[in-house]
């Protein structure tokens, strides 16, 4: 996640993965309005500004560089001579004229063979006006998933590049190491620039084949930000999800992952204490954004002939969750089929789990402990732990329950479920 911190009178910025220290010696109310400003800006905006840096010639290494370093001279300057008008164009001026100095350098020269520098005569940034930043994130999205790059990080390398988020990060949604999601991405940015992809959004007939990595990166961006507060990413990637949805007409996934993502804004928690999704008041939830993620689902579930797919079911188990505002009570036996039907279209690590966890309430927590994934496929899955504690403290084992809250409160880093994790696993007492 994009932020910005201040740590012993030093600045830290971190934009898409790099990470900026400034020194301050500036007065302490300057510095917090350029602070603040620098923050809006990287949390809004970060995705844009690198669309817009690497659109003229494909380099995304050098475009997140360039923008890591126009926001450590934001944060040198702002607080001497304030904060301008337009912060996203005094960034891409900066930004820009620093790509130029890299393209004009030796070692680039040297290292970039004649015919793939960028071209002298034509000024890649000529025409484009810094005081209006366009909104490309859609087209750099697109970009992401041509079919020139490695299915299997086209979504990883759109959370990095246009949402912003770090490689760890990313490396936590897809279940696998971060040193190997790292490699993956910087593999990727690497292939864009060799094969001089194209920065364009592609016509619907190609934009078919790019709809399944496409929505995948929008459901990883909601799954990374969903405890995040209001006016996070959050809300990014259920706009995103709206706005693909409308833009692919009857794609019964798209407008499920719409109804998804609407749902789980509406019942988001984004207090500091993390409160259990069957033990939150609906009262608090957003009855608004309830009624329109479901009239979404409904719009999916008329989309056309054939079985509800991955991002459909696992709306409609939202739904089942978001009625109780109505009926007072939680269909479990309604969950359970629709996570059975999830499993059989989508069998991923994820699933089982909420599978098992489901069964865990509707047939008692062995026949839950009995459907979860073997250990060797959940030991780096923090989702695996806290399911696992929980059934386990259901069957009256507390000892082994509270090993298990331990291992799940150590693998997050919400400082609100570690809390709560982590008092479980201080006073575990077999239910009687």
């Amino acid at each position: 996640m994009d932020d910005v911190r201040d740590t012993g009178g030093t600045r830290r910025v971190t934009t898409g993965g790099a990470r900026v220290v400034t020194t301050d010696r500036h007065d302490a109310t300057d510095t917090r309005t350029a602070h603040g400003a620098a923050e809006r800006v990287a949390r809004a905006s970060y995705g844009r500004l690198v669309a817009v840096l690497a659109a003229p010639t494909g380099d995304l290494a050098l475009a997140e560089d360039a923008l890591a370093g126009a926001f450590e001279a934001a944060l040198s300057s702002w607080p001497v001579q304030g904060v301008p008008q337009n912060p996203e164009g005094w960034l891409i001026t900066v930004a820009r004229n620093r790509q130029r100095d890299v393209w004009k350098s030796a070692a680039f020269r040297a290292a970039v063979p004649l015919e793939d520098a960028p071209a002298r005569a034509d000024d890649p940034f000529a025409g484009l006006d810094p005081a209006r930043i366009p909104d490309r994130r859609l087209e750099l999205l697109a970009v992401c998933a041509h079919p020139a790059i490695d299915p299997a990080v086209r979504a990883p390398l759109m959370l990095q590049t246009v949402m912003g988020f770090e490689a760890a990060q990313i490396a936590t949604a897809f279940a696998v190491p971060p040193a190997t999601m790292a490699q993956r991405l910087v593999r990727a940015k690497r292939r864009i620039k060799l094969a001089r992809i194209p920065f364009e959004v592609p016509d619907r007939t190609a934009l078919a084949e790019r709809t399944p990595a496409l929505l995948e990166a929008v459901y990883g961006c909601a799954a990374i930000t969903w405890r995040d507060e209001v006016g996070s990413l959050a809300g990014e990637a259920q706009y995103l999800a709206v706005v693909l949805a409308t833009l692919l007409g009857d794609d019964r996934e798209a407008w499920g992952l719409a109804a998804l993502t609407t749902l789980s804004l509406a019942r988001r928690n984004p207090q500091s204490a993390f409160v259990p999704l069957d033990e939150q008041d609906p009262a608090d939830w957003d009855a608004a954004l309830l009624d329109e993620g479901e009239s979404y689902l409904r719009r999916a579930a008329a989309g056309g002939a054939g079985a509800p797919g991955r991002f459909e079911l696992e709306a409609a188990m939202q739904a089942v969750h978001a009625d109780r505002r109505r009926t007072g009570r939680t269909d479990w036996p309604a969950l359970r089929e629709l996570s059975m039907a999830l499993v059989r279209v989508a069998p991923s690590l994820g699933a089982r789990v909420a599978r098992a966890a489901i069964f865990g309430r509707t047939d008692g927590p062995d026949a839950g402990l009995g459907l979860l994934p073997e250990a060797s496929a959940g030991q780096s899955f923090q989702p695996w732990w806290a399911t696992r504690a929980e059934l386990l403290w259901r069957a009256g084992r507390a000892d082994e329950a509270r090993d298990a809250f331990g291992r799940a409160a150590e693998m997050t880093d919400d400082p609100g479920i570690r809390a709560f994790l982590s008092a479980r696993a201080g006073l575990v007492i077999p239910p009687g």
